[in-house]
């Protein structure tokens, strides 16, 4: 299974819900990028609470501290100090919780791009979810954005519940627990239908999206 293929779409056009934002967004573009899940997880305790130029400002310092060509190794991580990289514009929290990841990726926590490929989305979740300054929601947006994941709905995520709420035309977001079991119905698809959600937000969000009658 992949993300956004027509029996991806067949099988989610089937919801009237997801119908209507099918036919107004049109193809799901959502694209991987191709990184270690270490560092999307660094990239992701970066931009916590953060705006994002600000966040690739202090990444690209934090790129030049450590002397790499290419995104650092854990190792050279560890090699600066707390104080170095505090410097570089991380609170102490971030830097705690980027020094943890490093740590558990050193020592085979952490899995490689090619080590996920063998753990279920449940296994990731559960492997990953205890580092510090990791949750769930962080784990999720790592399986689809860095692992291309097919079937993650993330719950507790603000834009597709609303996104939902949106095209479905309710007065209130479902609950997370509500919502994970409406879309039960969208699996093996999840990912598909949570990107059509995040689409219909942005066009709600611009005064664009189209309400069908029927719905």
């Amino acid at each position: 299974m992949s993300i956004g293929t027509p029996e991806a779409l067949r099988h989610l056009r089937r919801d009237p819900v997801l119908k209507a934002v099918i036919r107004q967004v049109g193809p799901c573009t959502l694209t991987m990028a191709k990184r270690q899940p270490y560092e999307a997880l660094v990239r992701a305790i970066a931009h916590q609470q953060v705006h994002g130029r600000a966040a690739e400002a202090i990444l690209g310092r934090f790129l030049a501290l450590c002397d790499a060509p290419v995104f650092p190794a854990p190792e050279a991580v560890l090699a600066q100090t707390p104080e170095a990289m505090r410097g570089c514009g991380f609170s102490a929290n971030k830097v705690l919780a980027i020094r943890d990841i490093a740590e558990k990726a050193a020592g085979g926590v952490v899995p490689t791009r090619a080590a996920a490929r063998r753990l279920t989305d449940d296994a990731l979740i559960e492997r990953l979810v205890p580092l510090r300054g990791v949750g769930r929601w962080t784990v999720e947006m790592l399986l689809i954005f860095t692992l291309g994941r097919a079937d993650i709905l993330p719950v507790d995520d603000f834009g597709v519940r609303e996104g939902y709420r949106v095209a479905a035309g309710l007065d209130e977001q479902p609950k997370p627990r509500a919502f994970a079991a409406i879309g039960e119905a969208w699996a093996p698809y999840r990912t598909t239908a949570a990107w059509y959600f995040w689409r219909a937000a942005d066009l709600h969000k611009e005064g664009r999206f189209r309400l069908p009658k029927a719905i």
